[in-house]
């Protein structure tokens, strides 16, 4: 696999861009139903004193990684294309992250709508990463 030829301009923004899905996925989208699933009440967020950065901070060293990996996939592969970042980030997805997800909630017992809250804005990520990577070829 080659790091050469890659757009890291293309990188930053697929990674600010999939953190920002994260963002409206968890927020305004699915907070709620997600919070139920993992068992978390409102009650004691608010007790807790506000946020801690450290998950944020993770997030978005996270997403960064991500984009710069899936991008040097695209361009292995010659798939940085509009049709094929989308294309393979379903595919990702399938083949590695609701996989991986499934078997580790599974034996972590936890609520199956967490794998589907959690499986759907992964896939949204991928999908916008690869569009994104794609576009700018």
């Amino acid at each position: 696999m080659s790091f050469a030829g890659l757009n890291y301009i293309a990188i930053v923004i697929a990674a600010a861009a999939g953190f920002g899905v994260g963002a409206v996925w968890y927020t305004f989208l699915f907070q709620k139903p997600w919070m139920a699933a993992m068992g978390i009440h409102e009650e004691k967020m608010r007790a807790g004193g506000g946020p801690d950065a450290t998950p944020f901070i993770v997030a978005a060293i996270g997403h960064l990684v991500m984009a710069f990996v899936f991008s040097a996939f695209l361009h292995s592969l010659g798939a940085a294309t509009l049709g094929g970042g989308p294309t393979i980030g379903f595919f990702a997805w399938l083949g590695f992250v609701i996989t991986s997800m499934a078997v580790n909630n599974g034996f972590g017992g936890r609520n199956m709508m967490v794998t589907v809250i959690d499986g759907g804005h992964w896939l949204t990520v991928l999908l916008v990463m690869g569009l994104i990577i794609g576009a700018f070829g």
